[in-house]
């Protein structure tokens, strides 16, 4: 089938534009309230509990959601349900385990939890670089798909796309902080549920609104293998490692994890919470019937022509079910995710730079308000830099498949570190820089030895690593060194400020923190 892909579509260009515009309005008036650091990060913390689960399903519907989702969905069938299933499971975790602590002890970044009741510089030092690394991944995947995405609507180099988006992002961030991107977050989050179920009741009208009978389409055009598991991970011990880190990393992704400062208390941020489990959930369900309608009524050989990681099925789906104007509407939704969650992505590793680093490891925890916004700014840009030149390196890769990566390196070095800070009275200094430093250095060591890099990448014929995911061995070994690490140096400070931690978790603070 051809496809409206590739030419210039008036509606998508009205769409970018028009979003920008809104984007820059926002900016506008958000950057007149951004007077202070806690606006910056954190909105100022009057988000209501409505708002920050919008905008926390805003940040976490990326364009691994929208694009890559359906794309693997549409290209191998069945197993791309495990990135859904496995994207959504960690959001009950994050509601029960993580948000009213999180709230309750930190002021911007997780590691404030981390570090509550230990010493602050060696802890802050080793989050930060969990947090980077994690940003990074994510980052990548969400500028492959902007990159892919502005090059086929506007015929441009992917290059200067990349570039282009990476620009435009920064304006906000650097001008607008949490405030901004809060409402922005909130937009698009709305315009994308929208267009999904928009986007799926079109496809399943082709079926009589009988999800069955699309997949009993499915069936007949591919074979009843892509009703089954096993086409895009065969290994079960690859399996349980991909389902491990996406069930866990939700709760260490430092983006999102971030957003539960912008609410006024710990039972907000537990409402929020359950909003952002609702529409995430209805969303996911939403990316199966796009993946599989995009297999039937697209074509996988004509994904595939357009976008060798099936990036673009969503967009392919809706130019064949509402032609190019509808396309062109997808399209700049598709544009709105993606340049939300970079920029929220953005801000959460300028957080680790000047929050953490600048603020209480270079300075002690006395630098100004001034400085403290100049550093966070500066920190932008040189992420948004980063930005850009990830997103030139890792052309052509599946998008949904890269944010698997990230939340491994979530799941290894952030979340045993904050849960055992909270909830075990015998963690320790040691045990929490080591934990988070092995869980980041032994996921990236292992992702660069796999198949992901030394094969697709590198295009060696095989890889040292075997499996493409690492959780199942990173993960438990940031558990294991931490358990160790306390075990043998035990820090008697840390034990005596676990009664006032307990206290804080329950209660919530005394001042505004």
């Amino acid at each position: 089938m051809t496809s409206g892909l590739g030419d210039p579509n008036a509606v998508a260009i009205t769409g970018f534009f028009l979003f920008i515009a809104l984007s820059l309005g926002i900016t506008y008036f958000a950057a007149r309230r951004t007077r202070s650091a806690e606006h910056f990060y954190a909105a100022g913390r009057s988000i209501t509990a409505l708002q920050n689960g919008l905008a926390l399903a805003g940040d976490y519907m990326s364009a691994a959601s929208f694009l890559g989702i359906a794309g693997l969905v549409a290209l191998s069938g069945f197993d791309g349900l495990i990135y859904s299933i496995g994207f959504l499971v960690g959001w009950p975790i994050v509601m029960f385990l993580i948000a009213e602590p999180l709230r309750n002890l930190g002021r911007y970044t997780f590691s404030d939890v981390v570090a509550f009741r230990l010493r602050q510089a060696p802890v802050r030092v080793a989050a930060a670089a969990g947090s980077l690394a994690v940003v990074a991944f994510y980052l990548i995947a969400q500028m492959v798909g902007a990159g892919t995405l502005i090059q086929l609507l506007f015929g441009l180099p992917y290059e200067l796309a990349v570039i282009i988006v990476g620009a435009v992002m920064l304006v906000y961030v650097l001008f607008g902080g949490m405030i901004a991107t809060t409402w922005v977050q909130i937009v698009k989050a709305v315009l994308l549920l929208f267009g999904a179920f928009l986007l799926a009741a079109f496809a399943l009208a082709r079926f009589g609104f009988n999800p069955l009978a699309l997949f009993q389409a499915a069936s007949d055009q591919y074979g009843a293998g892509v009703l089954a598991p096993g086409a895009l991970v065969s290994d079960p011990i690859e399996a349980f490692s991909l389902g491990l880190a996406l069930m866990l990393g939700t709760a260490g992704l430092p983006h999102i994890l971030m957003r539960f400062y912008t609410v006024p208390d710990a039972r907000t941020a537990r409402t929020s919470v359950s909003y952002a489990t609702a529409f995430i959930g209805i969303f996911y369900l939403l990316t199966f019937i796009l993946g599989f309608g995009a297999m039937v009524i697209v074509g996988q050989d004509a994904i595939r022509g357009v976008d060798a990681g099936g990036n673009m099925a969503a967009l392919l789906l809706a130019d064949a079910v509402g032609g190019p104007g509808f396309m062109g509407f997808i399209s700049a939704v598709a544009f709105a995710t993606i340049l939300a969650v970079v920029a929220g992505l953005t801000l959460a590793g300028a957080a680790a730079l000047s929050h953490d680093l600048w603020v209480h490891v270079i300075k002690g925890g006395t630098a100004s308000e001034k400085e403290q916004l100049r550093v966070a700014r500066i920190s932008s840009a040189s992420l948004g830099v980063l930005a850009i030149v990830l997103g030139i390196a890792f052309q052509g890769q599946n998008v949904a498949y890269m944010v698997g990566l990230a939340f491994a390196i979530a799941a290894s070095a952030n979340f045993p570190a904050l849960l055992l800070s909270v909830f075990w009275r015998n963690f320790t200094t040691r045990a929490a820089q080591a934990s988070m430093l092995t869980g980041t250095a032994t996921s990236l060591l292992l992702i660069y030895l796999s198949p992901t890099i030394q094969v697709d990448v590198l295009g060696n014929a095989a890889a040292i690593f075997p499996l493409r995911n690492p959780g199942i061995v990173s993960i438990p070994l940031a558990f294991l060194v931490a358990v160790v690490v306390a075990v043998l140096w035990p820090e008697p400070d840390a034990q005596k400020g676990f009664a006032d931690l307990e206290r804080r978790v329950h209660l919530g603070a005394t001042e505004s923190s």
